[in-house]
């Protein structure tokens, strides 16, 4: 073989060669994220929710920033300590030991009382206290029906003179319904089973049936509408006192929507979006549905918006960046999220980052753990949290610039996502008030997610329209602690004679509850 046919065939050879490693690293990240993809599968199925990250060895930096912190802490308590006196006693041990597991019942529980007295003959015998044991009982949903008499009185004067005020009547007390049998407490219970305890209609009609109530869907379903329109201006009045705030969190969830034709029969379901926005400050929430995801919706909820918008990576979010009356802040929490999942591929790389994220939480949650004001909150993350950033930066940057990186990896994807939201995620730093994550409103849409289990899609977008009402009202009064019962009721009452001026008193957050009466059970 002549030295130009070698040459030739040693060209081929490393072409070849070439080629097979190109298709070799091909197949391997092929594989890298079919393995990711199943390690996703798997810690939905099976893994835990939370998204904390436990390494077998917690690194020295790590620890370090724990001494600052509780270093932090014990100089406060110390400061406090020199404000106080302490004073030392004596007490008695109780020896008497608490059965295990076993706590003592709410007081505000009705109590029945069974005497129980023992056999023969006790006159004579010097009476003790008595032993008592408390065992918790239940009574079962029960309907009951609430009669309304309104005397008449007949005015046999006015009747001789032909008057047209012959007969003297109360008129009817306005209720949600007027010419319906249901009360505004069954009406609320009805929503509260399905949308806080995600009992679909069709399950509670079957409830009712064992106690000999037939109810019928439609039925239900008419009562549910006539509630909605009632609860509409208040809901109204809320979306817009929530588009009047300085910094707001928004996320959005899928919810399948059946199709209604002009025949009025259902037909395919389709994918519809209820966007949320969360008040971090206020503790209130709303609720909007929307048949798309597109940034057109977005730019209508936010019209009037000027403030701090929080929230994930959704690119229909980014162009309102550029807006003079509005900024972007991002999510820690999505970002810490990709480079966990690339820990099971690229531990050496990922882990790092994991780490380091960890610290600024620590922070966070050391500032919530002590009540910190939100300016005490900034000084610590000057202090703290900004060198972390700076650190953290630095490995994003080497990662990124790393060969051996590939951009199609988890790793590669995950360093991709964060450089790509560094600009909004550092603005938390420069204001305490901001949260790191938007996981307040990640929490209020989880609701979302345990419906969709159980009724599985909206019968139509104007019930998921009255969803969205439902949700905004119901969610804001959990999150301020109220019994969304007693809340849904007492405003449902209270609603046909508010002025629209007024609708800002029924508000989770303003909410005191009206004096009851008789009248208060219709």
């Amino acid at each position: 073989m002549d030295k130009a046919s070698l040459i030739a065939k040693n060209k081929d050879l490393i072409s070849e060669l070439s080629q097979a490693n190109s298709e070799l690293n091909q197949a391997k990240l092929l594989l890298e994220q079919k393995e990711l993809i199943i390690a996703k599968l798997r810690k939905m199925l099976f893994g835990p929710k939370s998204e904390r990250y436990t390494p077998a060895q917690v690194q020295a930096m790590q620890m370090s920033l724990f001494a600052e912190l509780e270093d932090i802490k014990l100089k406060e308590e110390q400061l406090a300590a020199q404000q106080t006196k302490t004073v030392t006693y004596e007490r008695k041990v109780n020896t008497t030991k608490t059965p295990p597991n076993r706590q003592a019942l709410p007081d505000h529980l009705p109590r029945i009382e069974i005497i129980i007295e023992p056999e023969g003959d006790m006159s004579g015998l010097k009476k003790l206290p008595p032993q008592v044991t408390e065992i918790l009982d239940i009574i079962p949903p029960q309907f009951q029906v609430i009669r309304i008499i309104r005397n008449q009185y007949a005015d046999p004067v006015a009747q001789k003179e032909e008057l047209e005020k012959v007969i003297h009547i109360a008129p009817m007390p306005e209720r949600v319904i007027n010419q319906g049998i249901p009360s505004t407490r069954l009406l609320a219970y009805i929503i509260m089973s399905k949308f806080v305890d995600h009992l679909p209609y069709y399950r509670q009609i079957k409830m009712f049936k064992r106690i000999d109530v037939n109810i019928k869907a439609n039925t239900i379903n008419g009562w549910i509408a006539k509630t909605c329109v009632l609860l509409e201006p208040l809901y109204n009045a809320l979306c817009k006192h929530q588009f009047s705030k300085k910094y707001l969190q928004g996320d959005e969830t899928t919810v399948k929507v059946l199709q209604v034709k002009k025949t009025g029969k259902k037909g395919k379901a389709h994918t519809g979006y209820y966007w949320v926005y969360f008040d971090p400050i206020d503790k209130q929430v709303v609720f909007i549905f929307d048949p798309g995801r597109g940034r057109k919706y977005a730019a209508q909820h936010l019209e009037n918006f000027a403030g701090i918008l929080q929230t994930d990576g959704l690119k229909v979010y980014d162009a309102f960046d550029d807006l003079a009356h509005m900024k972007l802040l991002g999510c820690m929490a999505h970002i810490r999220r990709k480079f966990i999942e690339a820990i099971p591929n690229d531990k050496k790389n990922a882990e790092p980052i994991v780490l380091l994220i960890q610290q600024l939480y620590q922070i966070e949650a050391f500032c919530r753990d002590n009540d910190y004001t939100h300016d005490q909150r900034y000084q610590l993350r000057q202090e703290q949290a900004v060198p972390i950033m700076k650190k953290l930066k630095i490995e994003l940057d080497i990662l990124h610039n790393n060969p051996k990186v590939l951009g199609s990896s988890a790793i590669g994807a995950a360093v991709r996502y964060a450089l790509g939201r560094w600009k909004y995620q550092e603005r938390y730093l420069h204001d305490g008030k901001l949260e790191i994550d938007n996981n307040w409103v990640e929490n209020a849409i989880r609701v979302i997610a345990l419906g969709r289990k159980n009724w599985l899609f909206a019968g139509s977008e104007q019930g998921a329209k009255w969803g969205a009402i439902i949700y905004t009202l119901v969610g804001s009064a959990q999150r301020h602690n109220l019994n969304p019962l007693e809340y849904l009721t007492d405003v449902m009452r209270r609603l046909p004679d508010t002025k629209l001026s007024d609708l800002h008193q029924l508000f989770p957050a303003n909410w005191v509850k009206g004096q009851t009466s008789n009248l208060d059970l219709i």
